[in-house]
């Protein structure tokens, strides 16, 4: 009975406790502050699970250079305010972002990812980072193009790259 009423009690004093965090406002929310204890962990736990769960295993789409094309195309329209053109500068919304969005054409970008997982996450959106899903925005062939594209990022063709390295219209 003692040990009960003691875990009831650490319980209670718990909730209080991170209670008192939120409302005294200690909470880092602003973009610049650093992230909640536990945050990352938490988070690339639960999206990791529910990519291995969910994502596509089949692409039904062919990887050509048409549909490299398209995808760069959507790409620059959707994707590279956040998450940048090669060679291009980070812009003011992607610098403002918390996470920051990760650059997807610098480095090795998203081309260890399964182009089902990249569909997934354009599809679907992943909570708490500003990335929004685009289910019901973009065609199922558009959000595999752009999957395709980043998922190959690393070997497109040279026409693909010049579409993509075309600076921002400002």
């Amino acid at each position: 009975m003692r040990f009960l009423l003691g875990f009831i009690t650490a319980i209670v004093v718990l909730v209080v406790a991170v209670g008192a965090y939120l409302r005294l406002g200690l909470a880092p929310v602003a973009t610049s502050a650093p992230p909640l204890p536990f945050e990352r962990l938490v988070t690339k736990t639960a999206l990791h699970a529910r990519i291995a769960k969910e994502a596509p295993v089949s692409v039904p789409i062919k990887a050509t250079p048409e549909a490299y094309m398209a995808g760069a195309r959507t790409y620059r329209t959707h994707c590279a305010v956040c998450h940048g053109l090669p060679g291009e500068e980070p812009t003011a919304i992607a610098k403002g972002e918390f996470p920051k969005p990760p650059a997807l054409f610098k480095g090795k970008g998203v081309t260890d990812d399964s182009a089902g997982e990249t569909y997934w996450k354009v599809a679907n959106g992943i909570r708490l980072t500003g990335m929004p899903g685009f289910n019901g925005s973009l065609t199922t062939d558009q959000m595999w193009q752009v999957s395709l594209l980043l998922a190959n990022a690393d070997k497109l063709p040279p026409d693909v790259n010049d579409a993509l390295m075309a600076p921002l219209a400002q």
